[in-house]
């Protein structure tokens, strides 16, 4: 008690007793469960099947990971860079447009993409068509383009889709990179020609490496563009294990395998950027000044810059825009995308709520309570963005089952009755996976706007004679106001999006757009998925368009 009392005299508040603190340590004890859970359902098993796994499945589905993190990464790499280079050192016709035109494809989750261009490219499709008329053939057996599903269908479709990522990072360091360093190489006799590859793109690497570690994060907790495409990775060899063959502990054996291999590419990312510092520019420094194109140099630019947009977002809305008029023309709207509608939307809405309010608890806890265990409490409970929804859900079902076995003995103890399944049918559990995947945007997002309130305005409130709830409501709240709103904004189309987990988690005959659009495609019918998967990305431009107006302040 003594020194309880020691420490308050000091100025330092006890974080034991702090409601924000308890908060910020159960979501971190939370964030850690399903780990633990995989971890344990991995090693009870008993069955045997460790060495069938490594023999059999592992090799085959590690490789054609690896290939697909690295052929996506590379693609991203050079598209998200050379965009980003293009709209940054350039001044053309039409680069404010492609500025903002360029983040487009984050509104196209990789599975719709992969939907999209399935029947796109068919060989009934519209594009073979008009290359077969083009070249004077009539029938598919006489010309047809290579199968998609394939690898490097996979690829491309991830490349195209992800390369914003690679862009934002790379386009803020070329933004933020003096025009002194640019014109110091210059003096010294670099021609402008090289000085994206000995100034700028050395200075931005730092930047790019991050972009690139989120498009390979994006790349593992996909599941429904790998299994559209028939690429066998690592996360859809998990769903196929656990759905198909019933083999829960086989799934959380894979599982474990994709943890470390997340751990590989995050130790990966630290690695590259060992010993660098993001070049920026002092807050009075010119920027770097763009060079005049004209003429064909300007229509190349822009061809440049807006390709990846055609490929990306223009392509696969137009096909879905007009697969859409076609379903609405033939039977309208259906009851099943009305009930998936308001499952997803509900869903999310809950979802969003209690993430806002566990990722402000733990902002506001880091904010009130500065110390390594608050540090600490952060990082664990944005484990989970790191953690593919595959493997997310695996780690919760067991434990959540658990409860609800615990659950339903106690109902049926009580009452006689037999007890069903609480968590996992009422969709508890699913909230729990979108909370656990997606907190780090929460927290992250609320910490940087309570950052931007000085510590002056607290202590000037409660000079005032403010508590520290009437400084909550009257000072923090209302000025990171913006921070909760895009935060909100963030989780709520990622929840919408997410697929696997909820694949995985959702109660019975609860179907989501996501979910409603995997099994139209799975199941050929392209055109009865296309207002869900048109739905989906309508809501996503909304955050596309919050990114937009924030890149755009960097200027």
């Amino acid at each position: 008690m003594a020194d309880m009392n020691q420490g308050r005299r000091r100025g330092r508040p006890d974080i034991a007793i702090s409601p924000w603190a308890a908060v910020a340590f159960v979501a971190a004890a939370l964030a850690l469960v399903p780990i633990v859970a995989i971890a344990a359902t991995a090693v009870a098993d008993t069955g045997g099947l460790w060495g069938h796994i490594f023999q059999f499945v592992l090799p085959q589905s590690t490789w054609n990971t690896l290939v697909l993190l690295a052929g996506s990464g590379l693609i991203a790499t050079m598209v998200g860079t050379g965009a980003a280079w293009i709209v940054s050192a350039y001044d053309f016709r039409g680069r404010g447009v492609l500025e903002w035109a360029l983040l487009l494809p984050l509104a196209v989750p990789t599975y719709i993409m992969a939907y999209a261009y399935l029947d796109i490219l068919n060989p009934l499709g519209p594009v073979q068509g008009v290359l077969r008329w083009m070249l004077g053939y009539s029938s598919p057996r006489q010309f047809r383009l290579p199968d998609l599903r394939a690898m490097w269908g996979a690829i491309l479709v991830f490349g195209f889709v992800l390369y914003p990522y690679v862009y934002l990072t790379a386009r803020a360091m070329f933004l933020t990179q003096a025009a002194n360093v640019t014109e110091v190489a210059r003096t010294l006799g670099v021609p402008r020609s090289a000085i994206f590859w000995r100034v700028a793109l050395p200075l931005a690497r730092p930047a790019i490496v991050v972009g690139v570690s989120l498009v390979l994060m994006e790349v593992l907790n996909d599941v429904g563009a790998a299994q559209f495409l028939g690429v066998r990775t690592l996360t859809a060899t998990v769903y196929t294990t656990w759905i198909v063959r019933t083999d829960l502990a086989g799934a959380a054996q894979i599982a474990i395998g994709m943890l470390v291999l997340v751990v590989a590419v995050l130790m990966l990312e630290r690695w590259a950027r060992r010993n660098r510092r993001f070049a920026s520019t002092a807050q009075n420094a010119r920027q770097m000044q763009r060079f005049a194109l004209k003429g064909p140099a300007a229509a190349i630019a822009f061809g440049l810059g807006v390709a990846p947009i055609l490929i990306g977002f223009v392509g696969p809305a137009i096909y879905l825009v007009v697969a859409a008029v076609r379903r609405l023309e033939f039977a309208g709207l259906s009851d099943s995308l009305l009930r998936a509608t308001f499952n997803t939307v509900s869903v999310s809405a809950i979802a969003t709520l209690a993430i806002l309010a566990i990722g402000f608890a733990l902002a506001y806890a880091a904010r009130l309570h500065a110390s390594a265990w608050t540090s600490a409490a952060m990082r664990i409970a944005a484990l989970g963005y790191a953690v593919p929804g595959t493997v997310l859900a695996i780690g919760i079902l067991v434990p959540v089952a658990a409860l609800d076995r615990t659950l339903g003995g106690w109902w049926t103890a009580w009452t006689g009755l037999p007890g069903g399944l609480l968590l996992l049918g009422s969709g508890s559990a699913l909230v729990y996976a979108y909370a656990a995947r997606f907190m780090a945007i929460s927290a992250g997002g609320i910490e940087a706007g309570l950052s931007r309130i000085p510590p002056a305005y607290d202590h000037a409130a409660r000079t005032l004679g403010q508590s520290s709830s009437g400084t909550l409501l009257r000072v923090h709240l209302p000025l990171s106001r913006s921070a909760l709103t895009a935060a909100g904004l963030l989780v709520f189309v990622d929840c919408m999006k997410e697929l696997p987990a909820t694949l995985l988690l959702r109660p019975l005959n609860f179907e989501s757009l996501a979910t409603l659009l995997y099994g139209e495609a799975a199941r050929g019918t392209y055109e009865d998925a296309a207002l869900a998967a048109l739905i989906i990305v309508a809501i996503g431009i909304l955050p596309v368009i919050l990114l937009a107006r924030t890149s755009n302040r960097i200027r």
